[in-house]
């Protein structure tokens, strides 16, 4: 069994295609902004947590989460101080509260755990694209399978993966 004309055509067609495509040479970006050119250095500083109620790792992996977010999607070193690009700020929101009571009782079905983050983002490189602003995510449980001191560490590590996400991408996606 051969090739028929049909798909010496369509092989021969395919090859031509690949070839331009390799000659031409592929460029992407993030659409209306990316890190700018020149930019070199990434601070990322201590995150405070002034939250009323106050989880004793929380300030710890949110800033680990976002040094690794930010060293994972980007070529930026990373410095004590004086970057390029500085993130600096404060746990300003930790809270607990019901999102649903089971019906006819006055108990919570289901929590929701929220964290709120005051982000302060200076850009050296492009100050036009710096800016101070509050991010809050939040993550649904169910308290009866399982107390929130069971699930309280998973929550905060996927929380803190929305929020370091929401983070960079405002400062470097520029949406």
């Amino acid at each position: 069994m051969g090739f028929t004309t049909r798909n010496k055509r369509f092989f021969f067609s395919l090859l031509l295609l690949l070839a331009g495509i390799q000659s031409c040479g592929v460029k992407y970006g993030f659409t209306g902004g990316s890190i700018p050119e020149g930019m070199k250095t990434v601070s990322v500083l201590f995150f405070e947590n002034a939250a009323p109620i106050v989880y004793p790792t929380l300030s710890q992996s949110f800033t680990e989460a976002l040094k690794e977010r930010v060293r994972s999607q980007s070529s930026l070193s990373q410095v004590d101080s004086e970057g390029d690009a500085i993130f600096e700020g404060r746990i300003t929101g930790y809270s607990i509260t019901p999102a649903a009571v089971e019906a006819g009782t006055d108990r919570a079905a289901l929590n929701r755990l929220s964290i709120t983050i005051s982000v302060k983002y200076t850009n050296n490189i492009k100050p036009e694209d710096s800016f101070e602003q509050s991010f809050t995510r939040f993550k649904d449980f169910s308290s009866a399978t399982n107390t929130i001191q069971g699930q309280e560490e998973s929550l905060i590590r996927e929380i803190n993966e929305m929020l370091t996400e929401d983070i960079f991408n405002r400062a470097f996606a520029n949406w």
